[in-house]
């Protein structure tokens, strides 16, 4: 099933209309250019680090989180793997909706947790479903204890969202991607890197065009015909740091 089978609504008409209305995004494409042109200006003034999540910090463009939580929802995950934990607030909305789903746990995975994020993450109510992982997402003995955690898991989630390089991205699709249930999503954000303007300036940043997390999806899709691109969840939200970036296993 798609992203919008796996999100039904009350009532069959209001469903169809919407889905119809949602598909027709798709070749919108004045639409379309306009919320590309807005991300590159949010970018600019750092729109998305205006938000929080139960009180943390979190660094995501409103409507990727609307994303992230009905998939949540569809899905009903065992667990959770998130790769780049920063302020907190990605992993406490993913604890969240774990809560509200009476199951589940999340892996938080950074190289750098600062001491002030870990004690206020594991200060918070929902730190009983968070675990975190400090060290390189894609380091042999950090892969080794994620697949130690995922072992016998029936329903796996994956959020990458830390380096955004081509190479590490890459490595962490290879290393994570595998684990991911059928019917369920690795979602890879930043992927709007590649479609910015070829002036675009990224400052101390290693990643660019042509060297970005959706060079990487485009590379490893390649060789993995289980996973499918659900771009009904791109047209869906229009504006979304991860577009190319919503990979469904379908086999």
């Amino acid at each position: 099933m798609t992203y919008l089978e796996t999100t039904p609504d009350a009532h069959p008409d209001y469903r169809d209309e919407k889905k119809n209305r949602i598909a027709s995004f798709a070749s919108d494409e004045e639409f379309r250019a306009l919320s590309v042109a807005w991300r590159a200006a949010a970018l600019e003034r750092k729109y998305m680090n205006n938000f929080s999540w139960l009180g943390r910090p979190m660094i995501q463009l409103p409507m990727d989180a609307m994303a992230m939580q009905e998939i949540i929802a569809a899905v009903k995950p065992d667990l959770i793997i998130e790769t780049g934990v920063a302020h907190g607030g990605s992993v406490l909305l993913s604890a969240s909706m774990l809560e509200l789903l009476g199951h589940g746990e999340v892996l938080g995975i950074d190289i750098d947790i600062r001491p002030h994020n870990r004690q206020a993450i594991e200060a918070h109510p929902l730190a009983k479903r968070i675990t975190l992982i400090e060290g390189s997402s894609v380091a042999d003995d950090v892969v080794a204890k994620v697949k130690e955690v995922a072992a016998g898991k029936s329903k796996v989630l994956v959020f990458l969202d830390s380096n955004h390089t081509h190479e590490h991205v890459l490595a962490e699709l290879n290393a994570y991607a595998g684990l991911v249930s059928v019917g369920s999503y690795c979602v890879v954000f930043d992927t709007f890197v590649e479609d910015l303007p070829d002036d675009y300036v990224w400052a101390d940043r290693p990643w660019g065009k042509g060297n970005n997390p959706k060079t990487a999806i485009w590379e490893w899709m390649k060789s993995h015909p289980e996973f499918e691109i659900d771009r009904s969840v791109e047209d869906r939200l229009l504006i979304t740091s991860a577009p190319d970036g919503f990979l469904r296993r379908i086999a």
